[in-house]
């Protein structure tokens, strides 16, 4: 469908613009909350006599959205959620969820629509978001998502809490004394694991002694 547009839309154009978009989103979104009219020749000049109150309209609400953003502009938000050892999260941070602390924390009439977030948050770490509070007017936030508050201060520190979470469990390895009660079984199965380990070092010695012979074979 063709559409003129009444304001500027992000990604799609500018005021008067005439594009073509998908129906659904012109009879489901632009049409309804008028953003656009159907292009024709009776609706262009019904919009070329609105142009000038349209525009005044546009800069009322951008001059609002700009007051608005010095609020919310470089806002840090702490989001506590579940996650695994890897960091990914046990369901997600969305729109909805970003819209509702950034409503709560500034007191702006900030919705869902408003953040720009192409896919929900499903990882911990430090991210930034866009809020759009105009066409003209985005500012970012930035949302430190972990699984408790001290987490979330370390990440703020810059640490990588998911990489240490994995030098923990390599330190952590568990031994046979751990495993077995009886001692004889503990001994007997700490001397395999020493067996198999020296068996892996001299695997690996014969390896590497072929490749150091071709080396000292080659001429200078």
């Amino acid at each position: 469908m063709n559409v003129i547009l009444l304001e500027r839309i992000r990604r799609l154009g500018q005021m008067g613009d005439v594009v073509t978009v998908k129906d659904g989103f012109a009879r489901n979104f632009l049409l309804p909350k008028g953003k656009a009219l159907r292009a024709n020749k009776a609706n262009k000049a019904v919009f070329e006599a609105q142009r000038a109150d349209l525009e005044k309209r546009n800069d009322e609400r951008k001059a609002e959205a700009g007051s608005t953003a010095g609020s919310i502009e470089g806002q840090a938000f702490v989001v506590i959620r579940t996650a695994g050892d890897s960091g990914q999260l046990y369901g997600s941070v969305s729109t909805r969820d970003i819209a509702a602390m950034v409503a709560e924390a500034t007191g702006a009439a900030v919705t869902r629509n408003n953040i720009l977030l192409p896919l929900p948050i499903k990882t911990i770490g430090l991210h930034e978001v866009m809020v759009s509070l105009h066409a003209e007017v985005e500012v970012p936030i930035s949302l430190n998502v972990a699984r408790s508050e001290d987490e979330a201060e370390r990440q703020a520190r810059g640490e990588d809490v998911t990489s240490e979470q994995f030098d923990d469990e390599d330190d952590d390895a568990i031994s046979p004394e751990e495993v077995f009660e009886d001692e004889a079984q503990a001994e007997e199965a700490q001397e395999e694991l020493d067996a198999s380990a020296e068996a892996e070092e001299e695997t690996a010695s014969e390896e590497a002694a072929p490749a150091e012979s071709e080396e000292e074979a080659k001429p200078e």
